[in-house]
């Protein structure tokens, strides 16, 4: 009787163990970066890969002020990344009088990120969205979350107006668009 029991205890916890593993977490959302109405957490300085300080560490937040931002923090150059930063690249170019800005920090250390940010740029058209690269865990007052593939943090006198996180996989046309609408929300 005791081996019934705890071979059936067993099961269950090995039941348990596996279904909390095939959900990755995906019960709770992640949370990622700065919290609609938190203040940004300031200048940091990743490689720029393109924009007017390409191939140095500048800092795009300070470059950016008080204005309307978009910023992208991604863990990998996706086709999805990238369709999303051909949009937010025509939103900034959409919203020059309100000179917002947008630019993308990628948090790797992949070997030849730079060249393929540089292939994503010219593919994709990007004229305004400034790409860059920073350490795999990001800036760190930003506490970009390790479980986020992606987190966008779009910002207005320096106050988060709209913060979307997606794990890997979660990034797609309708998430996109979703991104896409809550510019709104930083530019007049």
């Amino acid at each position: 009787m005791a081996k019934r029991l705890f071979v059936a205890s067993l099961c269950v916890a090995v039941a348990l163990a596996v279904a909390h593993v095939q959900a990755g977490g995906r019960g709770e959302p992640v949370k990622s970066g700065p919290q609609v109405g938190q203040d940004v957490p300031g200048p940091f300085h990743p490689l720029n890969v393109t924009g007017a300080k390409a191939g140095e560490k500048a800092c795009l937040y300070c470059a950016n002020g008080a204005h309307p931002v978009a910023v992208v923090f991604a863990r990998e150059a996706t086709p999805e990344v990238a369709t999303l930063l051909k949009k937010l690249d025509e939103c900034t170019a959409k919203n020059t009088s309100a000179s917002m800005g947008s630019y993308a920090v990628f948090c790797s250390d992949k070997e030849g990120l730079a060249d393929a940010l540089k292939s994503v740029a010219q593919k994709q058209g990007l004229k305004k969205l400034v790409l860059s690269i920073d350490n795999p865990q990001g800036p760190e007052k930003y506490k970009i979350s390790k479980d986020a593939d992606v987190t966008v943090l779009l910002y207005n006198e320096f106050t988060v107006r709209a913060n979307h996180v997606f794990r890997k996989g979660e990034l797609n046309e309708k998430t996109i668009s979703n991104v896409v609408a809550d510019v709104a929300k930083i530019v007049k």
